[in-house]
């Protein structure tokens, strides 16, 4: 993803300069600055492109739910603000009910920032409105990642399992299969996963992972003891 991000990013700036308060591209070009930074290096001229195109979206985003949910992602995800993302979910899901990107991305953020009982709700709430989605791993994420705040090992990994179904090349999804497995003392399934991650994203480390993302503190410190049990590089 990292490689068709950049490469939608030039072609969102030629909207952009077009059509400077284009909310929607604002938000995909948040969204392109979230996935480089996250997943690409963490090189601050995409933290403070997420940020910016984030806050754009917001902005001139306020009729457009989708430019709000892509904005609020960016915002939690990057700028680690997640009340002023929540704010945008919440006007997103009031312009829309049905919003599933809307759910999908706040599940992430909210379970990510350490509510796992509100990243597990949104995360299912998206699900039902949108079942075929192709943005699917997304809330998967989010509901492995919250069973694993509340030490619900075999529901986390079921839920991973699911994920890296629906996106068998995101490094985060055989991420977190890894530290679900590691905490169930499936060592060698853990390895098998951390593997896999090292494979699709050559230079992680947990360090860069806490870094990038940002989460919750309640999280980070367990979910790394688990990376390293599974052995990936600290």
């Amino acid at each position: 993803m990292p490689g068709r991000a950049a490469k939608a990013l030039p072609l969102l700036e030629s909207a952009l300069n077009l059509e400077p308060d284009y909310a929607a591209a604002h938000g995909f070009a948040a969204w392109c600055h979230e996935i480089l930074f996250v997943r690409g290096g963490a090189h601050e001229d995409n933290r403070l492109g997420a940020a910016s195109h984030a806050h754009a979206a917001i902005a001139n985003g306020r009729d457009d739910a989708t430019a709000l949910a892509l904005g609020g992602f960016a915002l939690g995800l990057v700028a680690h603000d997640r009340e002023a993302a929540s704010r945008a979910f919440e006007v997103a899901l009031a312009l829309s009910p049905s919003c599933s990107l809307a759910y999908g991305f706040g599940s992430v953020v909210m379970a990510t920032g350490g509510d796992a009982d509100r990243g597990i709700e949104w995360g299912e709430q998206a699900l039902r409105l949108s079942p075929f989605d192709p943005m699917s791993f997304g809330p998967l994420f989010a509901i492995a990642f919250g069973h694993f705040q509340r030490a619900e090992y075999e529901e986390a990994a079921e839920a991973a399992r699911r994920c890296f179904q629906a996106n068998p090349n995101w490094s985060y999804a055989h991420m977190l299969l890894a530290a679900t497995h590691a905490k169930l003392g499936r060592v060698d399934a853990a390895r098998a996963a951390a593997a896999r991650v090292l494979e699709l994203e050559p230079g992680y480390t947990i360090s860069g992972m806490r870094a990038a993302a940002g989460f919750h503190p309640s999280i980070a410190e367990p979910l790394a003891e688990a990376l390293r049990v599974a052995g990936l590089p600290e």
